[in-house]
């Protein structure tokens, strides 16, 4: 099944498992699955910025990939495909959607600044990767440094009919999900999905904004996948009420440097995960960190019921 611009729900930005020594654990992406699924996933990205995609070597990001797509059936995966080179975007997204992706994922390199460049980007990226293959846009300033303005996004949408998704991740960026909406409203820009990122920071207002869902990952998925539903369904209260229950752990992800490491451990506390290890280069947890997100996790359970380990 192939991604299309009424996908929604939750779509998790799965890690990848390594084991201490540093091989791939794919007892533990087999374990993921099953959580994730339980949690209510509606799809799954793989090999994105918390995947450690670029340790990974070709036939290792096939190898989770397949895994994945063997594990969602006929759930949707996305797979990340940004490189370098337009030559091993276009190896690792026709191997994927061979496999059975429904699409992949591309962000722009750090050294586009302007918006004739960021267009121009897509625009060659496409014709690299074939115009047969659904993409989402990765629109995430804060880690890639590339601006782009509701204007630049509606462009790269319109030049490129297999675009059917924006991975928004701006911040602030609550006005950015207004505007693309005005856009479908004055009938400028055809329908697109928008799920967003941030580790789920403003999931709850995203929402009212009128994002589609959270393409995020953030080690509580359930609670991901149950503010959106709970905002679909008009219950604004109970949406917030259980967003608030998570906002310090939320909170404490966003710092940098250190939030892999702190999804990563929550992810072993909770049984997701084997092992928190990332591979090299990688940060580590210090024991007064891992204290704090046990002091946040022990907070959570008592306001969250279903949050306990």
């Amino acid at each position: 099944m192939l991604l299309d611009a009424t996908a929604s729900g939750l779509f998790p930005i799965a890690p990848t498992p390594f084991t201490p020594l540093g091989a791939v654990d794919f007892a533990s992406v087999d374990r993921l699955v099953e959580r994730y699924l339980a949690a209510g996933a509606t799809g799954v990205t793989v090999l994105g910025i918390m995947g450690e995609a670029p340790k990974l070597e070709p036939d290792e990001a096939l190898a989770i990939t397949a895994r994945f797509i063997d594990g969602f059936g006929e759930l949707p995966v996305i797979v990340g495909v940004s490189a370098p080179g337009f030559a091993a975007m276009r190896a690792l997204a026709r191997a994927a959607m061979e496999r059975g992706a429904a699409g992949v994922m591309i962000a722009p390199p750090p050294a586009l600044r302007t918006d004739d460049q960021i267009t121009g980007y897509y625009r060659q990226a496409v014709e690299a990767i074939g115009t047969d293959i659904p993409f989402v846009i990765q629109d995430y300033p804060l880690t890639l440094t590339v601006q782009m303005t509701p204007q630049v996004i509606r462009r790269i949408v319109e030049e490129n009919p297999s675009c059917v998704m924006l991975k928004h991740e701006d911040w602030p960026g609550l006005e950015k999900i207004s505007a693309l909406r005005g856009f479908q409203k004055d009938g400028s820009l055809r329908p697109l999905s928008i799920l967003t990122g941030n580790g789920g920071l403003f999931l709850d207002f995203e929402m009212e904004r009128g994002a589609d869902g959270a393409m995020t990952g953030y080690a509580f998925p359930e609670m991901l996948a149950d503010v959106v539903r709970l905002q679909k369904e008009g219950l604004r209260e109970e949406a917030h009420n259980l967003f608030d229950a998570h906002l310090p752990l939320l909170r404490y992800e966003q710092q940098q440097g250190v939030g892999l490491a702190v999804r990563k451990y929550v992810l072993m506390r909770r049984g997701f995960i084997a092992s928190d290890a990332q591979r090299k280069p990688g940060s580590v947890l210090t024991p007064a960190a891992r204290d704090e997100v046990d002091y946040l996790l022990a907070r959570l359970a008592r306001h969250d019921g279903r949050a306990r380990l």
